[in-house]
């Protein structure tokens, strides 16, 4: 018996140490990226495999549409490059929306490990680069050829020796060439990284492979996932939501069924797929919907194959959550990242009290760039293509007032507004809380943001609302709470951005763009007075805000 727990003792070193692993080959794609995006928002993913595709382990620096679409994207590779038939210094990278992370501006790099001559493991990794060509960053497209480039399994190095011809391709292709092969050679830099850490772990734990390891990874991930589900009732438990969409709203609906070692979440009678390109493809939506179910379930739970085969996700081809290639897919944020919302409206019928109102969901990415994409084209203009982020806020938690200006479920930073002042002639005029904008309850929903933008040049500029949603549908409240403060977009002098399209900001004027706030949890009248006199000292609730929402008046 003691050696036996001596045994499970050791395997969990092994394991935390694997996760130190990975974590170092995340902060490698930090430490080496050129685009904004990876480097300040930490828009990236890393991950350890073993030799059938499963993932072991991830870093905790990454987003779960990153991590959870890698979890399927590396059997994709092996299907098309059987571990024997690789070699030590090869890389292979894809950026297929429906076999990599759901859209064209994001690569996959997947590299075999090697320790003692032998394959041992794979590695994985993923970034978001700011452009690959196409229409750029929007979601006018009407399918995924107009989006950029795609580019098939293939090697990106042969042992040791890089695909200079594909790089030249991307390149060429690429209104940021110089951050497009920053960013796909950091991916590169950080699988070396791990392989080389993880050579490193086998000589200390005197290792020649590391399947008892993953064995013992995956089994006690998912013997602890179907413990948390035994928790569940059993039962059907269905929910929906509707999305402002393009062209149309677009509802989502989905079902929950829970026995005693499985979920499977249905989204049958979901709005068909957009003819523009806010489409969420299988393999994101899968992503996603697992996240939002494992936040509430298990989020003590280690995510890796393991405690993911406990969720099974159902959807309809040629849905939203589910189009048919090529349907257009850039700004897939809008309806994947509101799924963990989905998750949690089935699981509030299951789990009282446990579960948190919505939240703002997609953010609001902030695509920028001169009018036409050179200086020729308009007089006293630089040429300039930049990236930053918006967020809005958190639902309201049980027991707790939401999150203001959070990244849920995305997790991605804030990239500083000195970043993209450096990087073009733009100004970041405000950057605040949105006063009032949390939903009212008893714990009150996290705030959105103001930000106001303008250009120092006299010229035009653009910029894309192809992520931007919960204009028309605010994020609702739960148990008695109130919805959020829906998103607003508009130019100073007037006149809204009302949908997904790319906006002219005209010669001296500036753009304002307000985030939606997260939903509040309980009647707004329960809510303690000193907490509501706390908000209006912080500036986080008008005077005339807490007489409406909270009938409070001192």
């Amino acid at each position: 018996m003691f050696a036996s727990a001596l045994g499970k003792i050791h395997q969990q070193v092994m394991w935390n140490r694997l996760i130190a692993v990975v974590e170092e080959q995340a902060q490698a794609i930090l430490r080496t990226a050129f685009g904004s995006v990876v480097r300040e928002a930490g828009d990236l993913s890393a991950g350890v495999y073993d030799l059938e595709g499963h993932m072991l382990a991830q870093a905790v620096t990454g987003t779960p549409g990153h991590v959870n679409t890698m979890a399927r994207a590396v059997n994709h590779f092996l299907e098309r490059f059987p571990i024997e038939t690789m070699k030590p210094g090869d890389v292979f990278v894809t950026n297929d929306p429906w076999m990599g992370t759901g859209h064209l501006f994001d690569f996959v790099v997947v590299s075999p490990a090697y320790h003692q001559d032998k394959p041992v493991a794979l590695f994985a990794s993923t970034c978001h680069v700011i452009d690959v060509g196409g229409r750029g960053f929007t979601a006018e497209a009407t399918s995924v050829f107009e989006e950029g480039v795609r580019v098939p399994h293939m090697k990106l190095r042969d042992q040791g020796i890089l695909n200079e011809q594909l790089l030249g391709l991307l390149g060429a292709n690429s209104r940021n060439p110089v951050e497009v092969k920053g960013d796909i050679l950091s991916l590169v830099s950080s699988n070396d990284t791990g392989e080389m850490r993880l050579r490193e772990m086998m000589e200390e734990f005197n290792l020649s492979s590391i399947e008892s390891l993953a064995n013992f990874i995956i089994d006690n991930s998912r013997e602890a996932m179907i413990k948390a589900v035994k928790e569940i009732p059993n039962g059907v438990y269905p929910t929906d939501m509707e999305l402002d969409g393009f062209e149309h709203p677009i509802i989502i609906k989905a079902e929950m069924t829970v026995s005693d070692d499985e979920v499977i979440v249905d989204y049958a009678g979901t709005s068909t797929a957009s003819i523009y390109g806010i489409n969420s493809p299988f393999c994101y939506t899968e992503a996603y919907t697992c996240f939002g179910l494992k936040c509430i379930v298990a989020p003590a739970v280690p995510n890796n194959h393991g405690s993911l085969e406990v969720f099974r996700i159902k959807a309809e081809e040629g849905s939203a959550v589910h189009p048919k290639d090529p349907s257009p897919v850039t700004a897939r944020h809008v309806i994947g990242q509101m799924l963990p919302d989905i998750a949690f409206g089935c699981l509030a019928k299951a789990m009282k009290n446990r579960v948190p109102a919505e939240s703002a969901g997609s953010i609001w990415v902030l695509p920028m760039a001169n009018i036409g994409g050179g200086k020729t084209e308009v007089s006293n203009s630089s040429e300039f293509n930049v990236m930053n982020v918006a967020m809005g806020g958190i639902g309201a938690r049980p027991g707790k007032d939401g999150l203001s200006v959070t990244a849920f479920p995305s997790g991605v930073g804030a990239i500083p507004i000195e970043v993209t002042e450096t990087d073009s002639p733009l100004v970041f005029w405000r950057k605040e809380f949105a006063p009032d904008s949390g939903g009212p309850g008893t714990f009150r929903g996290g705030l959105g943001q103001v930000i106001e933008v303008g250009n120092t040049e006299d010229a035009p500029f653009t910029v894309s609302a192809a992520t931007w949603d919960r204009i028309v549908n605010p994020p609702r409240g739960r148990g008695g709470g109130a919805s959020g403060k829906p998103g607003k977009a508009y130019l100073v002098s007037g006149g809204d951005f009302s949908d997904k399209s790319v906006h002219t900001v005209p010669q001296g004027e500036r753009f304002i763009v307000e985030l939606p706030g997260g939903g509040g949890l309980g009647h707004p009248y329960q809510r303690e007075s000193t907490l509501i006199q706390r908000d209006i000292e912080a500036g986080y609730l008008s005077p005339e805000g807490a007489k409406k929402d909270y009938g409070y008046d001192p």
